[in-house]
């Protein structure tokens, strides 16, 4: 028996625009799915038969897929979908009941104040899981997640009593740890930093030492508030519990301070990793990049972009000039992100944002110029790749923005690599001497004299 949804939810005529973001990582049956629901015009009972059909003619992950993007839309008429296509799923053959999932379905009706609903779902968990301690903590901390993510600080305190009242903190330790580190993180989504840290102390009471993970938690929830005094102490209380700081938490500080604009502690702060030994990775660079004001202005012009490091760092601010300089001094990033041998040499840009492959296809061509200056032993690999991909995660299926940049790079630099064919288009392509000759000109005359020594020899 499928449970009944209210059918109170009108069409909305605005829904178009804010659509795409939901649409674009959408497998191709998917988007049929929605164009389909838009077409029917807000009519739920069309609506709901274009689901059924959906999801009885679907595998489970294009089914599954398609209702993580229900159950995320903010746009409220796909939301209300959700449940609908959820009880359709769990009638399917493949169907493995998943607390996660029916956690994430429930803070969803919640949210769209379904509340009898949601809690008929909760209640049928309960009973479900009754006799499984385990499954039944592990639920009620997906849940707490769940509720997290949406925003329902009601919804967190009430399932954390749950809990309590159900006696399932007195049991194992592994249980009751696993809790406390549920609540510290969705009180850390939820914006409530302090909260979180008595949540620490009661698990230090109780015996637990709290992990890096919780202390990450916090850490980020008192950047992303602006609290960064706060920020700092935690730092310094994780030091002192015995944890080093890595590059993840490296990380958080500086999207912390990048988001509240403090360029100059972000210098300070990359000094500091480096004098620790803590490597850069893309997310680093994506971090300090991100938050640079005036490169980000000019990535909105690509046409005019300085095509050096040297320009690049004249034509900014001397903050971001300085937070360019110290990314690039003895960072790994791009040779982690480099293949090179003599068949080929490939830079990978996955990962990067817009200003991280900018300061990247900089860097790299740098490289390139020093590799292929090696003189005599110099290895020219047969064919050289730069990978853009194909913009699958991009705001517009299909359109790609760092494509779109390394194309107009390679344009006004009169660069030999065009877009690959076919199975190959979110590549830019060329042979390794034709990049060569293109980047050290003198290089490759040199080269050629020597050639036709040896031949008159």
């Amino acid at each position: 028996m499928l449970l009944q949804l209210p059918v109170s939810l009108k069409w909305r005529n605005h829904h178009h625009q804010s659509s795409a973001a939901i649409i674009c990582s959408l497998s191709k049956k998917g988007q049929r799915l929605l164009s389909s629901i838009d077409s029917a015009g807000g009519d739920s009972t069309i609506s709901h038969r274009l689901i059924r059909k959906f999801v009885a003619s679907s595998s489970k992950s294009v089914a599954l897929n398609t209702l993580s993007h229900l159950l995320s839309s903010d746009i409220r008429h796909y939301s209300s979908l959700a449940l609908p296509m959820y009880e359709w799923i769990t009638e399917a053959s493949w169907f493995e009941w998943n607390p996660k999932l029916v956690s994430t379905v429930i803070a969803s009706l919640e949210n769209q104040g379904q509340f009898d609903v949601s809690e008929k779902l909760i209640s049928d968990s309960v009973q479900k899981l009754a006799s499984q301690e385990r499954e039944l903590v592990q639920f009620y901390c997906n849940l707490i997640d769940s509720y997290s993510k949406y925003g329902s600080r009601r919804g967190v305190f009430d399932s954390y009593s749950r809990l309590k009242k159900g006696k399932l903190l007195s049991g194992s330790s592994s249980l009751s740890r696993q809790a406390y580190e549920s609540m510290v993180n969705g009180l850390c989504t939820l914006d409530l930093p302090h909260d979180a840290e008595e949540m620490m102390e009661k698990m230090r009471i109780e015996g637990f030492k709290p992990s890096d993970f919780e202390f990450r938690s916090v850490v980020l929830a008192y950047g992303r508030i602006g609290l960064l005094n706060e920020m700092r102490r935690v730092i310094e209380e994780m030091e002192n519990s015995g944890y080093t700081l890595d590059t993840i938490s490296s990380n958080i500080v500086l999207s912390s301070y990048g988001a509240n604009r403090e360029l100059s502690e972000m210098v300070l702060w990359i000094k500091k990793m480096k004098s620790s030994n803590i490597r850069f990775s893309v997310r680093t660079y994506n971090s300090v990049l991100n938050s640079c004001p005036t490169i980000m202005a000019m990535l909105k012009e690509p046409e005019f972009l300085p095509l050096s490091i040297e320009e690049l760092i004249d034509n900014v601010k001397k903050v971001e000039g300085l937070l360019v300089q110290e990314l690039i001094d003895g960072s790994s990033v791009l040779l982690e992100n480099m293949k090179w041998d003599s068949i080929e040499g490939k830079l990978d840009l996955h990962g990067m944002h817009l200003g991280t492959a900018y300061v990247i296809m900089l860097e790299w061509m740098e490289e390139l110029k020093s590799r292929f200056r090696g003189g005599d032993s110099v290895v020219v690999p047969a064919e050289i790749t730069v990978v853009c991909g194909l913009g699958k995660h991009s705001s517009v299926i299909g359109k790609s923005p760092i494509k779109a940049l390394v194309s107009e790079m390679m344009v006004r630099l009169k660069s030999p690599m065009r877009i690959g064919r076919k199975n190959d288009v979110g590549s830019f392509v060329a042979k390794g001497k034709a990049v060569r000759d293109w980047l050290c000109p003198a290089v490759s005359n040199e080269t050629d004299a020597r050639v036709a020594t040896r031949a008159l020899k």
